[in-house]
């Protein structure tokens, strides 16, 4: 049987947010440590990282900024979710980002039902968070929405059954959203255990070979690039 990988790269793309949205108008956006542009913004709250995101697409006339697959990143310094003196310092980001407004539709993926969901309301977490089930050429995998509205979970079950491209939820603002600029993390999950409505979004250089193999690139699913 062929690897996961291989059957997510043989599929035709697939979006996640508002599918009028074209990847001609999506943008790169780094925030990684080596970004020196952003460490002289030094944003300090939600707003002001949302403000300095809204410029970038501005000047680049886009509507969508993405990225961040296995990106190492500083913003996860605020939170003892990341950063404590009992566990090694997770920084290093698993999932793949779609920076836009708040409200925008998000999609499932694939045809598939909710496995879990959850409203994570720590600081730096992801709020409101729908992972969904799916199985592809006997291949069982999950794919995570992070970041969402209190709405996107209200009367919503598990078991309950999506589409492809069927409107899951949408984007929640930063009060609700972990505190973050709005945005959807999006990920793909092979094993998942016992996690309910939760996975790893970020992780230690020392647990990163696991988190590369049991979460592969996102991008596989998107294509975007």
């Amino acid at each position: 049987m062929p690897a996961l990988e291989t059957v997510l790269k043989s599929l035709p793309p697939t979006k996640v947010i508002d599918a009028t949205i074209e990847y001609s108008q999506y943008m790169l956006l780094d925030l990684s440590i080596s970004n020196q542009e952003l460490a002289k913004n030094k944003t300090k709250t939600a707003h002001e990282f949302e403000f300095y995101i809204e410029h970038l697409l501005t000047q680049t006339k886009a509507k969508v900024a993405f990225g961040g697959y296995l990106e190492e990143r500083n913003i996860y310094k605020r939170s003892e979710n990341f950063n404590n003196s009992t566990t090694a310092e997770r920084n290093i980001h698993i999932g793949l980002d779609l920076w836009i407004k708040a409200e925008t539709p998000v999609l499932a993926a694939f045809d598939g039902t909710v496995h879990s969901f959850k409203n994570n309301t720590s600081l730096g977490d992801y709020g409101p968070t729908i992972i969904l089930k799916h199985t592809i050429e006997n291949h069982i995998f999950y794919t995570l929405y992070g970041h969402l509205s209190l709405e996107s979970i209200v009367n919503l079950k598990v078991g309950a059954v999506f589409q492809k491209e069927q409107i899951l939820g949408t984007l929640g603002k930063s009060n609700i959203n972990g505190d973050y600029a709005p945005h959807l993390h999006f990920q793909i999950i092979k094993n998942i255990g016992d996690n309910f409505g939760d996975y790893p979004g970020v992780c230690s250089k020392i647990d990163l070979d696991y988190y590369t193999n049991n979460c592969p690139n996102p991008n596989l699913v998107l294509k975007i690039t």
